[in-house]
């Protein structure tokens, strides 16, 4: 039981210190592009297309080194890894047109 409450918060912190450092490049990424998507749409979808690389960061690397040991701990299959990550990709290409 702890492992696994150890995993959760390993989960988090993961989530929360990635997510931050993604977030922040991607703004100074739009920022030199003149674009500033604060409180729009396109915001919203850069949190989502982060929020999904994270996922699969994590359940393709990051889930193999971490405190649970169970079963069910296998990789995304190829292709679900490549649409989740074309997905994640096209929402921060078209983010832009939505601020």
């Amino acid at each position: 039981m702890l492992r696994f409450v150890l995993e959760l918060v390993r989960i988090l912190a993961i989530f929360l210190i990635l997510g931050a450092l993604l977030s922040s490049l991607a703004v100074a990424i739009y920022a030199v592009l003149g674009i500033n998507l604060d409180n729009t749409n396109g915001g919203f979808l850069v949190g989502s297309a982060i929020l999904i690389f994270l996922f699969v960061l994590y359940r393709n690397k990051l889930q193999f080194s971490g405190f649970y040991k169970g079963k069910g701990m296998v990789k995304l299959h190829r292709k679900v890894s490549i649409s989740l990550l074309t997905c994640s990709a096209l929402m921060l290409l078209i983010a832009p047109f939505l601020a």
